[in-house]
Parts: structure tokens; C-alpha cells; sequence
């Protein structure tokens, strides 16, 4: 199977903070699998990514001496799947759907993400070892992305809703694609991101409808930012989502390039903007707080 090197490098940017389940096969070919609270990518050539594995876990002699693994993003709806694999449940498998990845490691149902990869090396790290597995074969769904951060599950509508219903608060989406990001026309000879006023009904309600009339498969994955916008005096969430094929019914797809950024009227979501190409070529994203002038970034954790 031939990968696509970009699509790959989107997969690992957008999902490597969410909550993971690591699977592999034991010596009898029965499925084994626990909650991970560490998983990166390593490198996009060869495609190589990262997970972390306790010395003390059950698992540890049956995933190091595996011939590979797969390590499959959880989406939103599956807390429940997060807390089997995390417990010691006598057959975690028996209550989820999966299947065999094309390398044969097992794959779980309605997952946000999952890469099937081929042992390439492990390594001593103290009372944890880790495993670097080899993508041999990937897939990436706009569904959003179950977070965990804090002792709690993150969820993108939970943090839209936990800001209220202000009557000055404005939600944008901020939907990526390929590395590019989809930009509409101002009104005034410019370029903005799709963005709408929350009503009464809430964050998530409006985003739902802002994404309902661009007519794209997309999802949100989590807030990207929040802010202050001193110019227009309202408050702004802007939430990262993740478009599938499709043309949109506004706008267009558009590369982030330092003309295209300079086209961004307004200089607070400009500025935004500029964090996001920056972020997205290192593929480590934190959420924004603050105003159009200053605040600070704090970044996206994972547990387990």
C-alpha cells in the first residue's frame, strides 16, 4: 500500500493529541489493548510514530514482542471504549466492533483515526518502554477527536457550551484541508473564515449550523481559540475542524501563504491565522486565550 505523505502528515497533526487505544494481537491471535496516554508521530520518511508502553502493564511482554500494532484515535462518542481499555476488563474486545487493519493489527469501529503499523524498533525508557511502529496503512474521518486533559474528557461541543451564551459571542470554523484552509469573502474586499453570532441555542448549535450551510462533510475537532475581539467588541471561539472531499457552498480551499494572510481585514483572526500555518507545519497545536493584542497559548494534552 502506497501512502500519500501529506495526507499522513495531516492525520498525525490533527489527531496525535487525543485519547488513544493501542491494540496488537497476542502469540494465540487473540486481540489485546489498553488506553495510551502517550502517542506522536517520529517521522514522515519512513512513516514512523511513537507510543509509550508501562513496564508493570499486563501487555508489556505481548506488544514488545509483537510483529506490529495499531493505535486508533477515539472520537468523541467513545468514552466508553476509553474506560474498557483502560480498566482491567477480562475481554475488553467483547464489547466494541473492530477488525483486522490491513497489517492485521486490530482496528476499532467509528474511531476518529486509526494507523496500522509494523514493529520498527522499541526502546528503553525507564519504568516505560516504547514501541516505534512503521504506518503501513492509515485512515483519518472527520469525526472529532475525544481530548482528555485535567483528570476529565475533553469534548468540542462540552468546551463550546462551558463559555455561555453571550450575546456578543461569535463562533468561526476554522476548516482545514489538505493544509489548506477554507477563507470567504468579507463584504468588503477581503477574506474571513466562515464565522456566524451565537444565539440562543448556544456554541455548538451555531457551528452546526455554519457548517450545515457550507455544505461540507466536516466536523469540529476542538477549539482552536478564544479571544477577545477589542475591535469589533465581541468574544471569539474559533473551532479547528477537518473537511472531506467536497466543494464547498462559500468560499474557497486556500494555502496560507503570506499574501493570502495579508488579505485577513481583520487583524485579531489575522493574527490567529498566522499561529495557525506556523503550528500546523510543526503539527503541535495549543488553544489560544486572550484578545487581539496579547494572551497566551496553552497547549493540547492528552492522558489516559
Amino acid at each position: 500500500m502506497t501512502l500519500d505523505p501529506r495526507a499522513l502528515r495531516d492525520a498525525f497533526g490533527t489527531f496525535m493529541t487525543g485519547v488513544t487505544v493501542v491494540t496488537a494481537h497476542d502469540a494465540e491471535g487473540e486481540p489485546i489493548g489498553f488506553t495510551a496516554n502517550s502517542f506522536s508521530s517520529v517521522s514522515l520518511d519512513p512513516p514512523l510514530l511513537l507510543v509509550c508502553v508501562a513496564n508493570s502493564s499486563r501487555n508489556f511482554a505481548t506488544l514488545t514482542q509483537a510483529d506490529g500494532f495499531a493505535v486508533n484515535i477515539l472520537s468523541e462518542s467513545q468514552k466508553d471504549v476509553s474506560n474498557t481499555f483502560a480498566r482491567p476488563v477480562e475481554d475488553r474486545f467483547a464489547t466494541v466492533s473492530w477488525q483486522p487493519g490491513p497489517h492485521g493489527s486490530p482496528v476499532l469501529a467509528d474511531v476518529s483515526a486509526w494507523f496500522d503499523c509494523a514493529m520498527h524498533k522499541t526502546v528503553d525508557a525507564g519504568d516505560h518502554t516504547i514501541l516505534i511502529g512503521e504506518v503501513k496503512a492509515f485512515e483519518a474521518t472527520t469525526a472529532p477527536g475525544l481530548g482528555y486533559a485535567r483528570g476529565a474528557y475533553v469534548t468540542a461541543a462540552a468546551e463550546a457550551e462551558a463559555l455561555g451564551h453571550g450575546a456578543n459571542l461569535f463562533v468561526s470554523a476554522l476548516i482545514e484541508r489538505a493544509g489548506d484552509v477554507l477563507l470567504v469573502d468579507d463584504g468588503n474586499g477581503g477574506l474571513t473564515l466562515p464565522e456566524t453570532r451565537v444565539g440562543k441555542a448556544g456554541a455548538s448549535a451555531a457551528l452546526e449550523t455554519l457548517i450545515a450551510g457550507l455544505a461540507l462533510d466536516a466536523d469540529p475537532g476542538f477549539i482552536y481559540s478564544v479571544y477577545e475581539d477589542g475591535a469589533r467588541e465581541h468574544q471569539h471561539i474559533s473551532f479547528l475542524c477537518q473537511a472531506a472531499a467536497g466543494t464547498p457552498a462559500r468560499g474557497t480551499f486556500t494555502a496560507l501563504t503570506p499574501s493570502t494572510l495579508m488579505d485577513i481585514a481583520d487583524p485579531a483572526m489575522r493574527i490567529m491565522l498566522e499561529r495557525f500555518a506556523s503550528e500546523s507545519r510543526m503539527g503541535n497545536f495549543g488553544v489560544y486565550f486572550g484578545n487581539q493584542t496579547s494572551g497566551h497559548v496553552r497547549k493540547v494534552v492528552s492522558g489516559s
